[in-house]
């Protein structure tokens, strides 16, 4: 079976690591995987997986980008997969214009990777034999927004690795170089909440929380902060302040060694202000070995009814909040073992494929 995923750029995402993932496991089940993308830093981890690349500036959002259809379409054919797999919205418009073009048609599949805001804009990942949706939540969006059959969805959660995110004890001396560099956490019961700085992620909740607990809690914000939202990280830095919580609330900024967080916190927070397609950050703490609490709306919904329903708090209800911090943070019970594995997720999505090409035989 020959695979070509197409998707803007290869760069660090859970779209990305996704699309690496389910390449290795292609060749390693004897398959062949090809990806076209933009480029970016995980092309060589790709290529050295025994897949190929092929570099191609699908990723501009810009109408110029459409006149890529042809060559696109010269690229399919000489390729001749029998499975093409688009897993975002320009490259899927690209990819659109260049099946046009030819005169084998490969079966076409989609991946909804979020609850898009512009339906006629994502309009164009329902024109596909197949769509993946990566939770119930996106199930449901497309069968709202959408002319496609419950029949023709398939769900297929995302999974992360259990190479990098697993249970095993972190290094006592990884564990001391942390202590040593945020000296403040020491003997604290540790919350932590990952993501993005951004309004929606619900940072602000986060340290109302900390203002209400009391001393023996220390919050952690992880997490980058692109140049157009430096002014609301200088509002929450603000609010910390005027709460009097600098000695309560660590900013982080960007981490690499996030897995080794989720082993320090005794409580990881996922507090997203909008449903999460999914909520990645909550399947690798809890793979981490770590408690996880969140609003009981969306992706996050699913991942905890599933695994640590005892961490679900009724949407921005901080009393609620409030108490089951206490309670889980005292609480001796752990989450089951994550099932939400990569492994998992590329096995169901080569099963479909191939069940693909049985039906359309």
């Amino acid at each position: 079976m020959k695979v070509l995923q197409i998707l803007p750029q290869l760069n660090i995402g859970g779209v990305e690591r996704g699309t690496l993932d389910l390449s290795k496991e292609l060749i390693q089940q004897g398959h062949e995987s090809f990806v076209i993308s933009g480029g970016g830093i995980l092309v060589d981890k790709l290529i050295q997986s025994g897949a190929k690349h092929y570099e191609t500036p699908v990723h501009v959002k810009s109408l110029k980008t459409l006149s890529l259809a042809k060559s696109l379409s010269e690229r399919i054919s000489s390729i001749d997969p029998d499975i093409v797999h688009v897993r975002s919205r320009m490259p899927a418009w690209v990819n659109f214009r260049a099946f046009k073009m030819l005169q084998k048609k490969p079966l076409l599949v989609s991946t909804f990777h979020g609850l898009y805001s512009f339906p006629i804009y994502s309009k164009v990942m329902s024109f596909v034999d197949h769509s993946i949706a990566i939770s119930k939540t996106v199930e449901k969006y497309i069968l709202e927004n959408y002319k496609l059959d419950k029949n023709d969805i398939t769900v297929i959660p995302r999974g992360c690795d259990p190479a990098e995110f697993n249970n095993c004890p972190i290094d006592p001396g990884i564990k001391a170089n942390f202590f040593n560099e945020f000296p403040k956490i020491v003997g604290k019961k540790v919350l932590t909440i990952p993501g993005r700085i951004t309004k929606w992620k619900g940072v602000a909740e986060f340290i109302e929380l900390l203002s209400l607990l009391d001393s023996s809690y220390h919050g952690l914000i992880v997490g980058p902060t692109a140049k157009t939202k430096i002014k609301y990280l200088n509002k929450l830095q603000n609010k910390v302040s005027s709460l009097n919580l600098e000695d309560k609330i660590t900013f982080t900024g960007s981490r690499r060694d996030i897995a080794n967080i989720y082993k320090i916190s005794d409580v990881v927070f996922n507090l997203s202000q909008t449903p999460e397609p999914f909520g990645r950050t909550m399947i690798e703490a809890i793979a981490c070995g770590a408690k996880v609490i969140g609003w009981n709306h969306g992706g996050a919904s699913e991942i905890l009814s599933e695994l640590f329903p005892q961490g679900l708090v009724t949407l921005n209800d901080m009393n609620n909040l409030l108490k089951t911090t206490n309670q889980v943070a005292a609480s001796d019970s752990l989450p089951k073992e994550n099932i939400f594995t990569a492994n998992r997720m590329t096995n169901s999505t080569i099963n479909l494929y191939q069940n693909l090409i049985i039906q359309h035989k």
